[in-house]
């Protein structure tokens, strides 16, 4: 398993060794024992899937309390996949990072707890999983707006196809400051 650092600390992808032949291939998608040798030793607790077509951006979403860490991959098609730090106190506060994932590429892309994540797919259509490190809670489920200009992220689309969570999440500075993850040094 091959790491490749990012823009922000902490913020990882993988990329798995390749086993072709003419039957066609393998690869390892997670293995706690590889992950663990390249620094990412952790649990997960949940494995989820979806499915979106063209242009949706799902984002930016995190959880707290009860923070996710996420393993995300893409099973099929590509997404331009996004984390920003929003731990308050945190030297990179409000500061992100993409890869793109695809199912040619084979990577995954490490998303520590404490900060929120979003994709927007790339191809006509694309399967995402995800594993996450503590189980989904609908009270802590909250979420950052796509377009926050204070973040400034480059989505690779103008006129994304959101759900209305996604549309009206709100701006960075407009969250409590006891809804944001805190920064453990």
């Amino acid at each position: 398993m091959k790491r490749i650092e990012t823009g922000l600390a902490d913020c990882v992808a993988f990329e798995p060794a390749l086993f072709e032949d003419a039957r066609g291939c393998f690869f390892e998608a997670w293995s706690r024992d590889a992950l663990a040798a390249q620094g990412l030793d952790t649990s997960f607790v949940q494995g989820n899937v979806s499915r979106s077509v063209h242009g949706v951006l799902r984002g930016l979403h995190y959880q707290w309390p009860g923070p996710q860490g996420k393993y995300v991959s893409v099973l099929e098609g590509e997404v331009w996949d996004v984390a920003v730090d929003i731990r308050r106190g945190s030297p990179t506060f409000g500061q992100w990072t993409a890869v793109v994932l695809s199912a040619e590429n084979r990577r995954h892309f490490w998303i520590p707890e404490g900060f929120a994540h979003g994709f927007v797919v790339l191809s006509d259509s694309a399967l995402v999983s995800y594993l996450v490190t503590a189980p989904y809670d609908r009270v802590a489920d909250a979420g950052i707006r796509w377009n926050d200009a204070r973040l400034g992220i480059d989505w690779p689309v103008s006129r994304p196809l959101l759900s209305e969570k996604d549309a009206k999440a709100p701006f960075l500075d407009e969250v409590p400051e006891d809804r944001l993850p805190v920064y453990a040094a």
